[in-house]
Formats: C-alpha cells, structure tokens, sequence
C-alpha cells in the first residue's frame, strides 16, 4: 500500500511539471466585426487545451480587440498548424 500511494505521489509530481504544463494548444475560429460587417477565420494559441476553455479564452482576447467571436472549429496541438496558416492569413496567430 505504502509503494501505492508513493507512486500515486510520484505521479501527481510528474502532471504538474512545467513540461506537462506547457503543452501547446491551438485554436481556430470564426469571428466577425459589425458596422461595416467584416468576418475572419484565424488561429490563435491558446492555454486551455478543452474546447470550452479555448472558447472562453478566445472570445476574451478577440473582444478587446472589438471581434465578435462566431465560433471555435477546433482545438489542436502543433502539428496542425501549416495546414491552416494560409487560410488564417493575416490572422494567423494574431491575437
């Protein structure tokens, strides 16, 4: 029992390393900008890796910036960025 919870210990140590921490998440989404009516699909970093975190982070970071977020396509890790950076354009990692 005592190798049990040691291990349990260990391993509760090892997910809250900075490695483990810092996996990379990316978002895409859909946002738009009234008056007059200008919509963009971009791709931001993001440090919440759940689709409902990403949301909130997104639509946060995109309102300050005067966007309406539409919504957020998917939520990925590195390996899906080059495949959505010329779509993304100029908002390619922008916010």
């Amino acid at each position: 029992m005592k190798q049990f919870l040691s291990f349990l210990a260990l391993a509760a140590l090892i997910s809250l390393s900075p490695a483990a921490a810092s996996a990379e998440c990316y978002a895409d989404y859909k946002a738009k900008r009234d008056s007059p009516l200008r919509l963009h699909y971009g791709v931001m970093q993001v440090s919440n890796c759940s689709r409902g975190g990403a949301k909130a982070e997104v639509s946060a970071r995109l309102r300050s910036s005067g966007w309406t977020l539409l919504n957020v396509i998917s939520v990925f890790g590195p390996e899906g960025l080059q495949k959505r950076k010329a779509n993304a354009g100029k908002f390619y990692l922008r916010f």
